[in-house]
């Protein structure tokens, strides 16, 4: 299930995009989560598998479009459908009209491009 983030996850939070390959720099990764923190339009998920948090995916949004920046899930559960489910979660809880990869995230999201195109109908 999708958690919007708050401040008391933030370690949680830095821990999961640290496995985005752009990510692991500390700085830009401190960076990224104040982008989180401080502006309204860069809205933040974790995804929670049962009592653990087990995937995040971050969007830009911008008149109803949300643009995908960030989007991962820990190693462990990678093969699972995590991005999958976490991608569907996000389309429908109906904020949004277009849900869309940025130039970072698009080769990841190839494969759920249908999902995504979904969302647009």
């Amino acid at each position: 299930m999708l958690v919007r983030y708050k401040k008391t996850l933030e370690k949680i939070a830095m821990g999961l995009i640290s496995y985005m390959p752009q990510e692991k720099d500390i700085k830009r990764l401190m960076e990224t989560i104040q982008q989180y923190e401080q502006q309204d339009d860069w809205v933040l998920y974790l995804w929670k598998k049962g009592e653990e948090y087990v995937g995040i995916i971050g969007v830009y949004v911008q008149d109803a479009v949300a643009t995908i920046q960030h989007i991962t899930v820990v190693p462990s559960y990678r093969g699972e459908g995590v991005a999958f489910e976490m991608l569907q979660e996000l389309c429908e809880i109906g904020q949004f009209t277009t849900v869309q990869p940025n130039d970072e995230t698009e080769p990841f999201l190839q494969k759920y491009m249908p999902v995504l195109k979904e969302a647009d109908a």
